[in-house]
């Protein structure tokens, strides 16, 4: 691959600080966390226990409580070579509180699950714990509790609990007639682990966009609020959860190529790898953005643009297709 549109390939962020988790011990660990998190916990008359005890107690009094579990595993879900421990922290949270975006709804709390190797770096840990305590931050949620334990390879199991106002918007309602809307970037994690991947550190703004994305997390709520039928968080590639959202409703998806935004760092990681642009896009995950269905465009808010349309399923059943027809690209990740 030519060195120049994809930049240098240095070996990326190491942690060799002590003392490691052995030396600290489980419970001098658990005691360094939950200081960090209590600290970090906006104030909220709703928790009534948290971070300390052997479980949290959180006080609910109305709307709908949504509640989600995530897992990341090293060398599956992030590598430490590629990304840095307050990286890897924003991650977790970031994919943990768009599941509740999905939903229309706002987190509130997480609980926060901890395998390690024993001689891992205390400085990684409490690394990881700030960048998760920050970007939990951007939605005013806070961890109340978690646990730690040994692990030949870092393990990270997530809970995050939150609550609509609204009725939770499903995967399931979308109908025929429909408008597809998407809103958040989308394309740009996946080109950041593509040129990650080959040894390159650039094109920095989609490096960047893998290490750190930036879910739109005021673009659930308002969707739920504006008459959204159905919406989905695209994790695992825009058409992988797009046949989620068609086969939960029943319905089959059309979406448009000219509609879809193909920014000029994609055009040159595809330049240099002789590949369409359009492929990130359409089978990339990890930058979490949302698709949703709405009854029109005019019922579309602000951050939203319509990208194709909702339609009968066909005598086949319920399927995807870009500008009419099936695409015969890569459609988003696996995990088995």
């Amino acid at each position: 691959m030519p060195a120049s549109p994809l930049g240098s390939s240095d070996s990326g962020p190491t942690a060799t600080d002590a003392p490691t988790l052995a030396d600290a011990g489980e419970f001098g660990l658990i005691g360094r966390l939950t200081g960090l998190f209590a600290d970090e916990l906006p104030a909220d008359e709703r928790v009534l226990v948290g971070p300390g005890d052997d479980a949290a107690v959180l006080r609910v009094r109305t709307g709908h409580v949504v509640v989600s579990t995530d897992l990341m595993v090293e060398g599956r879900h992030f590598r430490r070579e590629w990304s840095s421990a307050a990286d890897v922290g924003h991650r977790a949270a970031a994919q943990n509180l768009s599941d509740i975006n999905a939903m229309g709804g706002r987190a509130t709390w997480l609980t926060v699950g901890l395998a390690a190797p024993a001689d891992l770096p205390v400085s990684w840990v409490m690394d990881f714990a700030r960048g998760f305590a920050q970007e939990c931050a951007k939605v005013g949620a806070g961890v109340v509790g978690g646990d730690v334990t040994r692990a030949d390879e870092i393990v990270v199991a997530v809970t995050v609990l939150g609550a609509c106002t609204s009725p939770p918007v499903l995967r399931s309602g979308a109908e025929p007639g429909d408008v597809v809307a998407l809103a958040g970037r989308q394309g740009w994690a996946a080109g950041g682990l593509t040129v990650l991947g080959r040894g390159f550190r650039s094109p920095r703004v989609l490096v960047e966009a893998y290490r750190r994305p930036e879910p739109p997390y005021a673009a659930g709520p308002v969707a739920a609020e504006s008459g959204a039928t159905a919406m989905i968080d695209v994790s695992d590639g825009l058409l992988a959860d797009a046949a989620h959202l068609a086969e939960e409703s029943g319905v089959s998806l059309d979406l448009h190529a000219a509609a879809l935004e193909v920014p000029e760092p994609l055009h040159a990681v595809g330049a240099a790898l002789g590949a369409d642009p359009l492929q990130f896009v359409l089978g990339g995950g990890d930058d979490h953005a949302l698709l949703a269905t709405f009854p029109d465009a005019a019922s579309l808010p602000e951050g939203w643009r319509v990208v194709g349309e909702v339609a009968e399923a066909g005598p086949d059943g319920p399927r995807v297709t870009v500008d009419g027809a099936a695409y015969a690209g890569e459609t988003g990740w696996t995990h088995f």
